[in-house]
């Protein structure tokens, strides 16, 4: 599930940046969960030519992520809005109030320099 799951990430941030065959042949495998065969099948080309392009194209999106990091910044702003939602959830004693703050400063200052 978890490469799934890299994989979906991966196209949302650089899926347009494939041709158009390739973006049509890795939603069918990877949003659609078809299978090789059934790809196959309906484009009319050899199930190995399915499965070399759908390595192609993680090939391709993972290189994409390797030079431009959009996917690892968007998971950590993401932590840090969770955190800051749990700090501020969180009922502060007045000892803790102070921490608390400074914690959500930096939580945001992160977040910022991210974006």
């Amino acid at each position: 599930m978890e490469k799934i799951y890299q994989q979906a990430l991966l196209y949302d941030f650089y899926g347009e940046l494939l041709t158009e065959h390739q973006r049509s042949i890795y939603e069918d495998a990877v949003y659609n969960d078809l299978s090789l065969g059934e790809i196959a099948q309906e484009r009319g080309i050899s199930r190995q030519g399915v499965h070399d392009l759908i390595k192609r194209c993680d090939k391709i999106l993972q290189e994409y992520e390797a030079k431009l990091h959009l996917v690892k910044k968007f998971m950590n702003a993401r932590e840090c809005v969770e955190k800051i939602i749990t700090l501020t959830e969180e009922k502060a004693e007045t000892e803790q109030y102070q921490e608390k703050l400074q914690e959500i400063r930096l939580l945001a200052t992160q977040l910022r320099s991210e974006l």
